[in-house]
């Protein structure tokens, strides 16, 4: 039996895939949420169901959500609550769907398509695309997105009844959340990518099967991608694949795995970082430096991207931007000089003092500092919480980066100003 929430995104899509709703859907114009209330009341006066109203003004929401992942297109697609939530943002998608372009895959096979994010950037490079998903109602959601795309055909299917013989690629989203426990509403995410839906042995068994599937040796691997949660344990992969930790703006939003023909040789774990001056590429190759080595602070300090953390890349990092760390267990690195960097975010380090609310209180009033910005690794103080006890706006104006850490073990607090601040 159909779940209620499976029941509901049903309610919200079926009006609309009949030619009245679709132009309905269409003919609205942009959505204001303060608009909402006059804009029910005056499409049900003009005779339009209660249903086809309540599922154009639910779609006419999601679309202006989802020109943040899909710009323009997002004005002719459908989407669901779920299905937009989970959706790959269209400039990442576009990067993986040029790995198999360059890899001279010519047709994909895009196994839980979802609302078809992906898809519809491999057919944009002009991929042949069998988009696949288990739910109907996603099948018709990423028909509709689909449609202006000749190369790309949905259907209804999973993953494990896949032929590996129908494409020469296959791109996988594995289900990477679950019910939460003890509760009928949330997701708690997996973690361990042999609870993925499906999980990462038959993923791997897949790519050998297709890789085998035109006569190569037994164990080889063919041009596969699958979406991994950012947390996933490198350690656990197999080593002639790579792993892509990606970031964008900051947030870690994935990592992909990459077999066959689409990993790069050489390449164990690599970092995208993705920010306004363009992306940005560091590799884990088989001569990468170690581990950093600790030091005293200098003058300058640095926040790795969290992709770049992800993929073990401290030490790649560390020797390209001549720094050491503050600790070996803590994730910031220090140099006596200043590198601008797009895989680090960089401070000019002002002072150090060990952690003291007494004397953090006395260093703010004495430097007029008003405006903090609070960091944190390897400590226990809550940064809110740090600030509600400081109530630093009484002192002045002045702007500053408290970065609470450790320093040689010692809990410490680091005053700093970031790279391009104008401030002192």
């Amino acid at each position: 039996m159909p779940s209620a929430p499976a029941d509901d995104a049903a309610r919200a899509i079926e009006p609309l895939l009949h030619p009245q709703g679709w132009a309905l859907l269409n003919s609205l114009p942009p959505y204001r949420e303060q608009d909402v209330l006059s804009r029910s009341s005056s499409l049900r006066e003009a005779g339009h169901s209660p249903e086809l109203v309540s599922a154009a003004l639910t779609q006419s929401r999601l679309r202006a959500r989802g020109e943040e992942k899909f710009g323009e297109f997002a004005r002719s697609m459908l989407f669901t609550e779920h299905g937009l939530e989970q959706a790959t943002r269209l400039p990442v998608a576009a990067l993986h769907a040029e790995r198999f372009q360059r890899a001279g895959v010519s047709a994909v096979a895009d196994l839980g398509c979802g609302i078809g994010g992906d898809a519809m950037a491999l057919a944009g490079l002009g991929l042949d695309v069998r988009a696949v998903d288990r739910d109907p109602l996603t099948v018709a959601v990423a028909t509709v997105n689909l449609r202006p795309f000749p190369s790309a055909a949905v259907h209804l299917g999973s993953a494990e009844d896949h032929d590996p013989a129908l494409t020469d690629g296959i791109w996988l989203d594995p289900a990477r959340r679950a019910p939460a426990r003890g509760s009928a509403r949330g997701a708690r995410r997996l973690h361990d990518p042999e609870e993925y839906e499906p999980p990462l042995s038959f993923v791997l068994d897949l790519a050998r099967r297709l890789g085998e599937r035109g006569g190569a040796a037994p164990g080889t691997l063919g041009a596969l991608g699958a979406k991994l949660g950012p947390a996933v344990d490198r350690s656990a992969l197999p080593e002639e694949v790579e792993v892509q930790w990606l970031s964008l703006h900051g947030s870690v939003l994935e990592a992909v795995l990459w077999c066959g023909p689409l990993a790069r040789e050489g390449v164990r774990s690599s970092a995208l970082v993705i920010g306004r001056e363009g992306a940005h590429r560091l590799d884990l190759r088989a001569d990468a430096p170690g581990d950093p080595v600790p030091g005293a602070l200098g003058d300058h300090l640095y926040e790795p991207d969290g992709a770049v953390i992800r993929a073990g890349l401290l030490g790649a990092l560390a020797e390209r931007l001549g720094a050491r760390t503050l600790d070996p267990t803590i994730a910031y690195l220090t140099a006596d000089r200043r590198v601008d960097s797009p895989l680090a975010r960089g401070y000019a380090v002002r002072d150090v003092m060990p952690f003291s609310i007494k004397a953090l209180t006395g260093y703010l009033r004495e430097h007029r500092i008003g405006v903090l910005e609070i960091k944190k690794r390897g400590t226990a103080v809550e940064p809110e919480e740090l600030r509600r006890r400081l109530r630093p706006r009484r002192f002045g104006d002045e702007a500053a980066t408290l970065v609470l850490t450790r320093i040689a073990g010692e809990q410490s607090v680091i005053v700093a100003s970031p790279h391009g601040s104008t401030r002192a």
